[in-house]
């Protein structure tokens, strides 16, 4: 008997020892991801120091630029060029937001001194716009390197067809160091430039969203303005037209300005930016601004659910609140939307900001504006004042879009004589 109680306690121990033991987790099913294939965008200021130096041989040369001048490891370009023998670089030029990128939207820089390279700086945005005889004096070459955003409001393309006049008068050369177009190269959309609306934020009658580079607008501003502007452009490698805006690219994004965080700021901003022209906020002073637009009286679920139901395609809209630390409404609740692009091949970002502007209006006829100017800032932006009209008549977006068509169409055939990438 005893014999069997003594077999049936041992036979009962590993089955007590199991139950002692802390039950374990299931280890997690591993997550497969399909990794991006990384994309080798190499900008014009590599290929300049790897394979053109001859052209800056013996020449006194000046720099356009400012912090989104950097190679792929993300050095700065007035570095790179300080750093070599072979180079003079005697002087910079800084467009809006200065050389390091940290003033405000129409924060007039002043000329100086760069304190890290301790060269002169000339300032394109304060005192003057255009460069002077006397900063452009004993320059032989100006190389220009900035990275736009692909959009005709954005100030750096007309510092550059400033720049692009001022040496046609000095006889300097200008040497474009082309970077990629944030937006893409393929659409192209928005009202072409009307004369009566030029100004510094619109120089140049192109369309709001033009789908060029920095390059191929330097070749367009002097073919069509008939400059005899020595040009030279130095193209990048590895970027395509249709290429999806920064997937796997191993070029690092650097703010262009202090607004303009992300890719995904700079894809909503072609439309988003036109609430600069009205009382509604931009996002400016919040975490994402031109993301997020919005004001103290706006609901922003009933804005969401009306823009939703629009069907825009390629972007989705969720109600947002924010309180700006600057600009429109500082230090004020405000409430709007979240614009959020879900397909970058199908999003149309004017398309969808006269949706935005429309949609707000006709919400909030009594308490929504347009800032007062003549013209209006929100037309210098638009480039024409159909945009404005059509909203206050009510036309519908398919009507306002359709008044410009033909313009567009015709840009479109004019700015094939001057791309450069496939």
């Amino acid at each position: 008997m005893m014999r069997i109680l003594l077999a049936f306690f041992i036979a009962l121990l590993p089955m007590a020892a199991i139950a002692a033991e802390p039950v374990q987790p299931k280890a997690p099913k591993p997550i497969i991801s399909r990794a991006v294939p990384i994309r080798h965008i190499t900008p014009g200021i590599e290929v300049l120091l790897s394979d053109r130096l001859e052209l800056l041989a013996g020449k006194r040369v000046a720099l356009l630029t400012n912090q989104t001048g950097v190679d792929r490891k993300g050095v700065r370009n007035i570095d790179l060029l300080r750093a070599h023998p072979a180079i003079n670089l005697v002087a910079l030029f800084s467009p809006e937001h200065g050389v390091r990128g940290v003033a405000q939207a129409g924060e007039k820089v002043a000329s100086g001194l760069d304190s890290k390279s301790g060269l002169p700086v000339h300032s394109l945005y304060g005192e003057t716009k255009m460069p002077t005889a006397k900063m452009m004096q004993g320059i032989d070459i100006v190389l220009v390197d900035l990275q736009d955003i692909g959009t005709r409001f954005y100030t750096y393309s007309s510092t550059l067809l400033y720049m692009l006049r001022a040496a046609e008068t000095s006889g300097a050369e200008v040497i474009v160091l082309d970077r990629p177009n944030p937006l893409g190269g393929m659409m192209i959309e928005g009202p072409v430039l009307e004369p009566a609306f030029t100004s510094f934020v619109g120089s140049f009658a192109m369309p709001v969203r033009h789908g060029m580079t920095f390059g191929e607008l330097a070749q367009m501003f002097v073919g069509e303005n008939k400059l005899r502007t020595r040009l030279h452009i130095i193209p990048m490698r590895g970027w395509y037209r249709n290429l999806t805006p920064y997937a796997g690219w191993d070029l690092p994004w650097v703010p262009p300005s202090p607004n303009m965080r992300s890719p995904k700021t700079a894809a909503v901003y072609p439309g988003t930016a036109l609430f600069e022209g009205t009382n509604i906020s931009e996002g400016r002073g919040s975490e994402k601004p031109f993301e997020y637009i919005g004001a103290p009286f706006i609901d922003g679920s009933a804005l969401a659910k009306r823009l939703n139901a629009m069907g825009l395609p390629g972007v989705a809209f969720e109600p947002a609140s924010f309180k700006p630390d600057f600009s429109k409404y500082a230090g004020q609740d405000c409430n709007g939307v979240w614009v959020i692009p879900t397909n970058s091949k199908t999003f149309h970002p004017f398309r969808t900001g006269i949706a935005l502007v429309k949609t707000v209006h006709d919400m909030y006829p009594d308490k929504f504006e347009f800032q007062p100017g003549t013209p209006a800032f929100f037309e210098q932006l638009a480039g024409t004042d159909s945009v404005r009209k059509g909203i206050l008549e009510g036309k519908s977006v398919s009507d306002i879009e359709r008044q410009w068509q033909p313009e567009l169409d015709a840009f479109m055939s004019l700015r094939a004589r001057y791309l450069i990438y496939s």
